[in-house]
């Protein structure tokens, strides 16, 4: 059944898949605290145009990706502090605005390209060895960003006002984080997709804020959905000849599903009677 894993493309999926499911799942604990769902997902899609540019310009995609959406994830950061116009608002316009950058690219192109076409829905098996080094690197940076900056992270996270006022540089984590969120999604689109990415970045999480109020042991939980997320979704897509990166998603979601049946919170509120339910019994006695 794992004759498969001979083959080294799958090998590198497989180490790709792995990576991307564990880095995703820990950004995504911090997406999820802060309510930043809508801004992974705009730089997602951002990222499209970086795409388109670097295939014009013959760079390397996930590189050109990378500064791309770098640059946009602190536009929508400066727009949204800066100027009067809201967070969601100031997303919009970036969103559009590298969705038809990227169309326009492609339209300078010659011809049909399949491979840029499968950053939007991901292709895990076409990742090569070049891919994994480059997205290892960026991963390693992530993780080691996060590990620097657990604590105000963490701070900053419940309460970015307090942590200013007693001397965390709340502004500065701010944009230190959308820039985490790029990097983790420009090392995602290979495997996901531009269209999928955000999913998986925030199902993971999502799923483990269902079990766990303790962000460590919400990270951990979460890592361990993401990785099982990603590798049984790879799995079940090879063998059912389907789309990875929707399977890996989907895969995630049933896991979210699982987890909100067994979430804690939604036995102690279902055990916790309701006011109508007090007022009846009171008037019963």
């Amino acid at each position: 059944m794992f004759d498969i894993l001979g083959y080294t493309f799958m090998q590198r999926a497989l180490l790709a898949s792995t990576l991307i499911g564990a880095i995703c799942a820990i950004i995504g604990v911090y997406v999820v605290l802060k309510s930043l769902a809508f801004i992974g997902s705009g730089i997602a899609h951002a990222s499209f145009g970086g795409v388109a540019l670097g295939y014009l310009l013959g760079w390397n995609l996930i590189f050109s990706a990378a500064v791309f959406s770098l640059l946009t994830a602190l536009g929508i950061g400066t727009v949204s502090r800066r100027s009067q116009v809201r967070e969601d608002t100031a997303i919009g316009i970036f969103f559009a605005a590298s969705m038809a950058l990227g169309i326009v690219l492609i339209g300078l192109l010659q011809g049909y390209n399949v491979d840029l076409f499968g950053f939007l829905f991901g292709s895990v098996l076409a990742v090569s060895q070049e891919d994994l080094w480059l997205s290892a690197v960026l991963g390693l940076l992530v993780l080691a960003t996060v590990a620097l900056f657990y604590k105000e992270f963490l701070f900053i996270s419940f309460d970015a006002e307090m942590a200013e006022v007693v001397g965390v540089p709340a502004v500065a984590l701010y944009y230190l984080l959308l820039a985490l969120i790029a990097l983790t999604v420009v090392i995602s689109i290979k495997v996901v997709g531009i269209i999928l990415v955000e999913a998986l970045i925030v199902t993971p999480a999502a799923a483990a804020y269902q079990l766990t109020d303790d962000l460590g042991r919400m990270m951990g939980v979460s890592v361990a959905i993401g990785i099982l997320s990603a590798v049984a979704g790879l799995f079940l897509s090879y063998w059912l000849n389907i789309a990875s990166g929707a399977t890996i998603v989907l895969t995630a979601t049933l896991l979210f599903g699982v987890a909100s049946i067994l979430s804690p919170r939604r036995r102690a509120v279902a055990e916790v009677p309701s006011e109508a339910e007090e007022v009846t019994q009171w008037t019963a006695e």
